[in-house]
């Protein structure tokens, strides 16, 4: 039993130990040692108090441990106080508080005899209390503490002396018990390991199958875009908006997953800011436009002047994920979009008049992988995460998210608790050139590893007017451009970050830049750490990456403005 517990206690260190649970931890035992003190103390005043068959404990005994009892809760209520005070793992607080709970047991069962048997429950308690909450060398030195203590209160009382069969009990329930904890501990421990790898594997796999697949979506996406600008006949195009719109689902598939691991994860951190809570809107209904024509549903947002202080990718992929739940669930129906103001913050609700979900369903509806299916009914597309990643986004970034429904009337999902932000002063374009008036003659450096991914790309931009140097890595001899645009990863260590320095470097200039990913965009930012670089998530829809080229533009355009003006 002793190897067996020692075993154990070579294989869990102190530093497995989290702050918060040490906090925890610490904080409930040092209350329970107030309650069972008190417990004691009410204990022995009513056995001294009254006749007790087994014979009660004699009156200077009786005194001594009343005494030390009072002085046990003080020095607990001191111990109480430096855990809150001073939170956090600390070894010789630990020791010196089971040190103070054994000498307690000690001198009340050698003093009390009899009578004072029920102790050796605190004991176990203390003893087990200790491995379970703070780990296995804690559950060995406890144990090791305990039975010094059934030893000396041995020593030192002459009914335990007189039954020795009952101590030689008591020392092995001593052991027998923390060795059977020790061995729960243990197989707890090895199934917890067991889940976190299997869910770190499921994790990476999903990141490496999403990315990689992105890719190929993302060049049919753009292939497709180039088909619909052939000239085709309406029979051919309608061909090719069939194909686009399986594209689109498979699309939203794979960024589900790639949200979903890239949560796992634990690396997204929300990057906070003011945002116009109206572009948010504009951008998920440009987003959902073609999804809205598809489903026959009327997507509207109501004008809103509100700003909040929130991370605008995050946010966006709630609502975005919302958004598409609502096309899917209530196709042929009007979708409305709005905020309004609750208790000095903002909530955004989304509102479908679909058939409704009914009540039972509605406390799973978060769940990962969880989807409404009845007999008989039509396949949907998607595999459950849309809300479990809103949930996730939600908590992250501390805002609070429900859902509502009456079966007949519609659905309801509001995201609330935002913050309002103070507005950001925009200054007013002038007219300016259509998008693809604007692309003409436009000189771009295009880097993509992916040949595919590259061709696709480069025939896009071609039919918008772009004059396209295309590569599949940085050029030795970077040629003169208008703007670059790039992937992230390119191969050979080298990364997006990489090639916006080299060209800026060669060119001598902050030449405008794009970068396309199928990556965690925050990771992503984190590494360019410039706030003027756009970045895309693959697959691209080609209409957003037109729109963020235009916005380049504009950004470029108004900078040499604000230069000319200087000088």
């Amino acid at each position: 039993m002793a190897a067996d517990l020692s075993g154990f206690f070579r294989t869990r260190p102190f530093a497995r130990e989290t702050e918060p649970t040490a906090r925890l931890g610490e904080r409930s035992q040092a209350l329970i040692r107030l309650f069972v003190a008190a417990a004691n103390i009410a204990y022995v005043s009513v056995i001294t108090s009254s006749y007790v068959p087994v014979g009660p404990i004699a009156a200077h005994h009786a005194t001594a441990i009343l005494i030390y009892l009072c002085v046990y809760i003080l020095v607990a209520l001191g111990i109480l106080t430096a855990v809150i005070r001073r939170p956090g793992i600390n070894h010789a607080r630990r020791i010196l508080s089971m040190c103070h709970d054994y000498s307690g047991m000690c001198l009340a069962m050698s003093l009390g005899g009899e009578a004072m048997l029920p102790v050796f429950a605190s004991l176990l308690w203390v003893t087990v209390g200790n491995g379970l909450r703070f780990g296995p060398r804690y559950l060995l030195i406890a144990t090791v503490m305990a039975i010094i203590t059934l030893c000396i209160t041995t020593v030192f009382s002459p009914y335990w002396q007189s039954n020795p069969f009952m101590v030689l009990t008591l020392i092995v329930t001593s052991l027998i018990v923390p060795v059977y904890i020790a061995s729960l501990l243990r197989e707890n421990r090895r199934v917890t390991e067991e889940a976190i790898e299997a869910n770190i594997a499921k994790s990476r796999f999903l990141a490496q199958a999403s990315h990689d697949l992105r890719q190929p979506i993302h060049a049919i996406s753009l292939f497709t875009a180039c088909l619909r600008d052939a000239g085709l006949q309406a029979e051919e195009r309608q061909m090719v908006d069939n194909i686009d719109r399986s594209l689109q689902s498979v699309s939203r598939l794979f960024r589900s997953l790639l949200d979903i691991s890239t949560l796992d994860s634990g690396k997204v951190v929300p990057l906070r800011e003011p945002i116009a809570l109206s572009d948010v809107f504009d951008e998920v209904i440009a987003q959902n436009a073609q999804a809205a024509e598809w489903a026959n549903v009327t997507l509207h947002a109501v004008p809103s002047k509100l700003h909040v202080f929130a991370d605008p990718t995050l946010l966006g992929t709630m609502l975005q994920n919302i958004v598409s739940n609502a096309l899917k669930y209530a196709p042929g129906r009007p979708v409305l979009i709005g905020c309004r103001r609750r208790g000095g913050r903002i909530a955004i609700e989304v509102h479908d008049r679909g058939d409704g979900i009914t009540a039972e369903h509605l406390p799973h509806l978060f769940e990962e992988f969880y989807q409404i299916r009845e007999r008989g009914d039509k396949d949907v597309e998607g595999v459950g995460l849309g809300l479990s990643i809103v949930r996730r986004l939600a908590r992250l970034m501390e805002l609070d998210v429900s859902i509502r429904s009456k079966p007949g009337r519609g659905t309801s999902v509001v995201i609330d608790d935002l913050v309002v932000a103070s507005p950001r002063i925009r200054r007013k374009d002038p007219a300016r050139k259509s998008p693809l008036d604007q692309m003409k003659g436009l000189r771009v450096l295009l880097v993509e590893d992916d040949e595919d991914v590259l061709l696709a790309t480069a025939s896009l931009l071609e039919k918008w007017g772009c004059k396209v140097e295309a590569a599949t890595a940085v050029p030795e001899a970077v040629p003169d451009c208008d703007m670059l645009i790039t992937d992230f990863d390119l191969g050979a260590k080298t990364t997006g970050t990489d090639c916006i320095l080299e060209v800026r470097a060669a060119l001598g200039g902050d030449i405008p830049a794009i970068v396309m990913t199928g990556h965690d965009e925050n990771r992503v930012r984190v590494d360019l750490d410039d706030e003027t670089i756009p970045i895309l998530a693959k697959p691209v829809r080609p209409s957003e990456l037109r729109s963020t080229i235009f916005a380049q533009l504009i950004r470029t355009s108004r900078a040499s403005e604000l230069q000319s003006a200087a000088r």
